[in-house]
């Protein structure tokens, strides 16, 4: 049995070479009636929805490193003519959801660390794109357009959606132009597909290389969700593609836009899932909910009276299947807002109150480590990047006059090594604003790759 790839729909410029081999299509008629009944037909809706619909490109400057290139004798024989950058390019798709400010809603893997962004509209005009933010957490980002003659999607509640409802996926596949697929929704609230804050809508709906960011829609023609990645054990569609609530997106927006960052709480414990041989131990009936292996203490749980291995069964009266689940809805509630906690402990259930409060994570300016990484933030791991494995320190901030930037170091990335030595976290970090050597040779995690860069 082939293992389950889950691949994200942003579509290299390499592929864009496709559209040209296309022949002219052919156009069936259809008939306005059938036995006197009006044909059923989604053209009238889309033709409302396509406008809104964007193709977005971008271009990423990669700083390359030629191992001889800082060598004399290499320069005398071959110059100084030496590439040092190489120019990655991509395609996607976004959504107009506010034609008077020209605000567009796509994927943070789409735009994230581009450093030029060009969004070309149905009538055929190419726009530069302001980046306003990016939330790698839930794969949103927000871009602004000169807001000259947009058509914006009204936005529907997500929450109403039910399996069965039937949707429809607008994007730009292959490159290849604006397409649309129909389908159906197959499940909601799907969460377990890697890392991050998840609340997916699945569908049926073709969602091909190249759709990330665009339009999941109702029959309405109103925005539901955007698309972000596919199942798929082959490279293609098998139908099975997921798709951000617009919830989520919007909430994501909205703080995008007013802090350029979203600012994510938590309750201030560590949890991990209950297998059998736990639910054994701790007397439980079946294996929901989450056991608490650690409480931050002054955090709100810790004021909530939370303990080791107490088991979390519910948040405002939703049932806590996973640690992944309490994940979810911490990166989902405002902060502030106070929550009831389903707590069972020694055989019996109780209900407690806490708050969801700002995560308070070390940081450091990266001149007070080695002047080489002035202009960047090192910050500490959040407890949810820690449970999926990562290690080291996120980086924030990035300037792009900064070295760290000419060396391909962006937002979001995670610095997990200094040379050969791995990095625990803040505190674990020197400030004497020198680390030594002639070169910093950086292990820095991106989207579940690992790259190198040299300072």
């Amino acid at each position: 049995m082939p293992a389950r790839i889950y691949r994200r729909t942003t579509f290299s410029a390499l592929g864009a070479a496709l559209a040209m081999a296309l022949a002219t299509p052919a156009f069936a008629g259809i008939p306005p009636a059938v036995d006197g009944q009006p044909v059923p037909s989604l053209a009238p809706m889309l033709a409302k929805v396509t406008p809104a619909v964007v193709n977005i490109s971008t271009k990423t400057r990669i700083r390359t490193r030629n191992a001889y290139a800082d060598d004399p004798l290499f320069a005398q024989l071959f110059g100084q003519g030496v590439p040092r950058e190489r120019v990655e390019q991509s395609l996607g798709s976004g959504v107009v959801v506010d034609a008077a400010k020209g605000y567009v809603l796509t994927n943070n893997h789409v735009v994230g660390g581009a450093d030029d962004i060009t969004v070309t509209l149905q009538d055929g005009r190419d726009l530069k794109a302001k980046l306003i933010g990016t939330d790698p957490d839930t794969d949103v980002a927000v871009l602004q357009i000169p807001a000259e003659g947009l058509q914006a999607l009204p936005v529907a509640d997500s929450a109403q959606l039910r399996v069965g409802d039937f949707v429809v996926a607008v994007g730009d596949p292959f490159g290849l132009g604006q397409t649309a697929t129909s389908g159906m929704v197959s499940a909601v609230n799907r969460t377990g597909l890697g890392k991050g804050i998840q609340n997916f809508i699945q569908t049926d709906a073709s969602i091909n290389p190249g759709n990330s960011g665009g339009a999941l829609v109702n029959l309405r023609g109103e925005l539901v969700g955007i698309n972000s990645m596919i199942f798929t054990p082959s490279g293609g569609n098998v139908g099975i593609g997921f798709a951000i609530p617009t919830d989520l997106a919007t909430g994501v927006m909205k703080q995008l836009l007013a802090y350029g960052k979203v600012r994510r709480g938590n309750l201030g414990v560590e949890v991990q899932d209950i297998t059998p041989r736990i639910a054994k131990a701790l007397g439980l009936k079946d294996t929901n909910g989450a056991v608490v292996t650690s409480v931050t203490t002054g955090s709100p749980a810790d004021g909530a009276g939370l303990q080791t291995g107490d088991v979390l069964t519910a948040i405002d009266g939703k049932p806590v299947r996973s640690a992944q689940d309490l994940r979810n809805t911490e990166g989902l509630l405002p902060l502030g807002s106070k929550v009831k906690l389903g707590v069972q402990r020694e055989g019996a259930t109780r209900e407690v109150l806490a708050s969801i409060e700002a995560s308070k994570l070390a940081t450091v300016d990266g001149a007070k480590v080695d002047a080489r990484l002035a202009g960047v933030v090192l910050t500490d791991l959040t407890a949810d990047q820690k449970a999926s494995g990562l290690y080291g320190v996120a980086l924030s901030n990035v300037q792009r006059s900064s070295a760290a930037y000419n060396a391909g170091l962006r937002d979001g990335d995670v610095l997990a090594a200094i040379g050969q030595r791995r990095v625990p976290g803040v505190k674990g970090l020197p400030t004497t604003g020198t680390l030594g050597g002639r070169q910093l040779l950086l292990t820095i995690v991106r989207d579940d790759a690992v790259y190198y860069a040299v300072l």
